[in-house]
């Protein structure tokens, strides 16, 4: 089952999945690929916004025009957070690009000082990072959410979420030469309380990443047995035993996550790779 066809699946579940770890504050993350793809380039802010402005009609190229105008003339911090809001809003609502909705989501938090924006714009693009293949954007993903986290940090240094999420940006964000910075972070939190299964699932999916699969599933099994209806941990878990040749015990976790399923598109793709398996 190729990247694309795991983002369908997630978005199928989402609404679901986000009542695993944190009620209506944090998005779920979708499967890590084990390997970001290779790129040279280097994404910054305002390059991906020019890329993304490319092919836009006049009407749009001027709201956003007059909205960073808006912003440049703003010299009243109360002004730059509305606007920022509007940005956040006209990109991910009406042109439908979420990344640069989640980033002006966030330069408004920084301005409210919100904890709980900021962490709401960081794990944002964090969902981004762990569905992205291409390594300059991951790059981009994390060290945006990095930020973020950081600011959340130090209105509230006792977060385990944040901390979490700030080792994730290190360990899938190839924004640092010593990622295991980020996997002895969680492992801490984890160790500490091994009932918080958002850490759990995150070395989880460190373990598929670095080939550790036996690993991956003992921490994906952890949060089955805790959640048993989570659904991102059953797909994690039937993914994983396939990666490892065991098609009964992934047969059998693709078969129970369907049971939580309702979307057609969904249920007809893990329905195919069942077969596929048989």
């Amino acid at each position: 089952m190729n990247k694309q066809q795991w983002f369908l699946i997630s978005a199928g579940i989402i609404l679901l999945a986000c009542l695993f770890f944190f009620g209506n504050t944090i998005p779920p993350h979708k499967p890590l690929p084990v390997a970001a793809a290779d790129s040279s380039s280097t994404v910054t802010t305002d390059g991906l916004i020019a890329k993304y402005k490319v092919g836009l009609n006049d009407q749009q190229q001027q709201k956003l025009a007059q909205l960073e105008n808006s912003v440049v003339r703003g010299d009243v911090k109360d002004q730059q957070i509305h606007v920022f809001h509007q940005l956040a809003s006209y990109w991910a609502d009406t042109l439908h690009k979420d990344y640069l909705g989640a980033y002006y989501d966030g330069k408004a938090a920084e301005l409210e000082n919100s904890e709980k924006n900021l962490t709401f714009a960081a794990h944002l693009l964090l969902e981004g990072l762990l569905g992205e293949q291409d390594a300059a954007m991951q790059h981009w993903l994390a060290t945006e959410a990095k930020e973020f986290f950081e600011k959340a940090l130090t209105i509230d240094p006792n977060n385990d979420s944040s901390k979490i999420g700030l080792g994730a940006c290190y360990m899938f964000g190839n924004i640092s030469d010593n990622p295991m910075q980020g996997i002895l972070t969680i492992r801490e939190i984890a160790d500490k309380d091994p009932n918080n299964m958002y850490a759990q699932m995150m070395l989880g999916l460190g373990g598929i990443q670095s080939g550790q699969y036996e690993k991956a599933i003992e921490r994906f099994l952890a949060v089955v047995q805790k959640q048993p209806g989570n659904i991102e941990a059953m797909l994690d878990l039937a993914q994983t035993y396939e990666r490892v040749g065991d098609k009964v015990n992934a047969t059998k976790w693709y078969n129970a996550a369907l049971k939580y399923i309702p979307a057609s598109n969904a249920r007809n793709e893990i329905e195919s790779k069942i077969k596929s398996l048989q």
